[in-house]
C-alpha cells in the first residue's frame, strides 16, 4: 500500500462503472475497474455501482470474488455500494430469499421508490457533505427498511433511509456517479485515507513490537 493517492477498485461486471471511475479520479482517486479476483489485490478501497442485484452475486460467486471481498471488508478495507450496489452489501432483502455479501447491516426493499419511469431528481439534505443539498438521482432505487445497532442514517427520504454508513462499509440508494458532484465520492476517499492511516498504524506498532 502506497502513500500516494488511494487505489479504488469499481467493480466492473455491471452497472455505471465508467461513471463512477471518472468521478473518484476527479476526486483525487487511482481507480481502476475490477472484473477479477486477482484484480482486488492492492485496493485500498472498493465500490459496487448499480445493476441488477441477482445477476451481480451469481457472478462475484462464478468468479469466486465474493469471498476475498467479505474477508477483505472484514478486514477493514473500504466498501461502498450505490443503489443496487448497497443491495449486495446489504444483510438481506425485504420479502426476497436473495443472497447478499452481508457486510452491511441494513434489511432493504428492491425498487421501493418505483420503477425506470418513476426516476427522480431530490435535493436531498445529507449533513455530512455540508449545508448544501446533494442533487441525488433515484433510478429503481431501494431504500432501506431496518438499520442494525451500528449503523449511521445519513440521509433519508420520505420517510425511508437512502445514505447509511457502518464502520467502513457505506451505502447509498441513489447514484452520486450521475450527479456530477463529487462530494460523495470524496466522502468515501476520506474513509479510505482514514483506512490506510488506521493500517499503517497497526502496522508500525507490529513492526515496533
Amino acid at each position: 500500500m502506497s502513500d500516494g493517492a488511494s487505489a479504488i477498485g469499481v467493480l466492473a461486471l455491471q452497472g455505471d462503472v465508467v461513471e463512477h471511475l471518472a468521478a473518484l479520479r476527479r476526486a483525487g482517486a487511482q481507480a481502476r475497474a475490477v472484473k477479477t479476483r486477482e484484480q482486488l489485490e492492492g485496493l485500498d478501497g472498493l465500490v459496487i455501482p448499480g445493476g441488477e442485484s441477482t445477476t451481480v452475486m451469481k457472478l462475484l460467486r462464478r468468479f469466486g470474488m465474493d469471498e476475498p471481498i467479505v474477508e477483505r471488508v472484514r478486514e477493514g478495507m473500504p466498501l461502498w455500494g450505490t443503489c443496487m450496489g448497497m443491495i449486495v452489501a446489504s444483510r438481506g432483502v425485504e420479502g426476497l430469499q436473495q443472497p447478499t455479501l452481508g457486510v452491511l447491516d441494513v434489511i432493504v426493499r428492491r425498487n421501493a421508490f418505483g420503477r425506470q419511469n418513476e426516476s427522480a431528481e431530490v435535493d436531498l439534505n445529507v449533513p455530512v457533505l455540508g449545508g448544501q443539498r446533494f442533487p441525488a438521482i433515484f433510478i429503481r432505487a431501494p431504500w432501506i427498511e431496518r438499520v442494525g445497532p451500528g449503523v449511521e442514517l445519513l440521509a433519508s427520504r420520505d420517510g425511508h433511509g437512502v445514505m447509511v454508513r457502518e464502520g467502513n462499509v457505506l451505502g447509498t440508494s441513489f447514484h452520486p456517479e450521475l450527479s456530477g458532484d463529487e462530494r460523495v465520492h470524496a466522502y468515501f476517499l476520506a474513509m479510505v485515507d482514514a483506512a490506510r492511516t488506521t493500517q499503517r498504524t497497526i502496522g508500525k506498532r507490529s513492526s515496533a513490537a
